[in-house]
């Protein structure tokens, strides 16, 4: 299956998270591909209406390109913990309510962990991206990363629920860890992977 190529040299990033917008912009900045976040260009944070994370990253892409007449690309991801059920899921953020409290999020999962008397504290977190363009043609990708839940929260580094993340094998949370060290192996990481071999050939 042939994917479009992304050949303009500017690229919306779909998000207000400035966490989220730094990590993209330095994912593609290899690319050398110039990154302009929604804030910055006034675009509305769509209602996430879709059921899954690829239907989200769609609906956010595709919003932000018609907008702004130029390809844009977003990603929705959260995390899944097996033992409820893959909640907090595509609810990840809500969970943090409106001032983004991600410490409160983080204590919900704990609390709901504990009540559900489960020893399984496996959990990924998963990454959808899309690539969209102004004609509505989207790409869409998906990556992620396995590991477990460590409790109390470790490290002030990354965003949202890194702190209690310890991916398999490592003895460093999301948290702790050296961003670009993260950005080896994360969710995010394994999605781009894909999205630069499909639509990025003739970068880099």
């Amino acid at each position: 299956m042939s994917h479009r190529q992304l050949t303009e040299p500017k690229l919306v990033v779909a998000s207000h998270n400035p966490g989220k917008v730094r990590e993209i912009a330095e994912l593609v900045a290899a690319a050398g591909i110039e990154v302009v976040s929604a804030a910055e260009i006034g675009l509305d944070e769509p209602e996430e209406t879709g059921t899954t994370f690829i239907a989200n990253a769609e609906l956010k892409a595709l919003a932000a390109a018609n907008v702004s007449g130029l390809p844009s690309l977003a990603d929705d991801s959260g995390l899944a913990v097996h033992a409820l059920g893959g909640e907090p899921g595509i609810y990840s953020a809500r969970w943090a309510g409106p001032e983004k409290d991600f410490p409160a999020a983080m204590k919900i999962v704990e609390d709901r962990l504990a009540s559900s008397r489960s020893q399984d504290r496996s959990a990924h977190f998963a990454c959808a991206l899309c690539l969209a363009w102004p004609d509505g043609h989207s790409e869409t990708f998906e990556g992620q990363v396995h590991g477990t839940l460590v409790w109390p929260p470790r490290g002030d580094r990354g965003f949202g629920y890194d702190p209690v993340f310890l991916a398999d094998g490592e003895a460093e949370t999301f948290g702790e860890m050296a961003p670009s060290r993260k950005h080896a192996m994360s969710h995010r990481a394994n999605a781009f992977k894909l999205l630069l071999e499909a639509c990025l050939n003739g970068h880099g």
